[in-house]
């Protein structure tokens, strides 16, 4: 059985989730995770790293379902979270990347494997 690490291998090393290391991101198709002290709450894939890590940064909940993922965690009883909320929740993370030619399948994997809270729904087994 892969642990963790195992199945992260080809990824970034864990860093800070703030604009800065977005800035350095590559703008290639890839897969990203978001940590939350050290467990993967979240796989996403994209074809462009760098746009898609931006927007989960400064988008909103029709942008991005870890937005309102994190809007549902951090709602309270009459007082929805704001934008500044999720970027500033988001932003006390880490995120993880690697650039691949199949990000579908390889995010398809890794939510299957590691069931990180934030995806809406695992994908069936084939």
């Amino acid at each position: 059985m892969l642990d963790t690490e195992d199945l992260l291998a080809g990824f970034t090393p864990a860093l800070p989730y703030t604009m800065e290391v977005v800035a350095g991101a590559p703008a290639a198709p890839g897969v990203h995770l978001v940590l939350d002290g050290g467990v993967v709450v979240y796989v996403g894939y994209t074809g462009n790293l760098r746009a898609r890590l931006r927007q989960h940064l400064t988008g909103n909940r029709d942008s991005s379902v870890l937005h309102d993922q994190v809007g549902l965690l951090l709602d309270t009883p009459g007082q929805a979270a704001t934008r500044d909320d999720i970027a500033g929740w988001l932003g006390r993370r880490e995120v993880r990347w690697q650039e691949t030619d199949n990000p579908e399948g390889t995010k398809e994997a890794l939510v299957l494997a590691l069931r990180p809270r934030f995806n809406r729904q695992v994908p069936r087994s084939r």
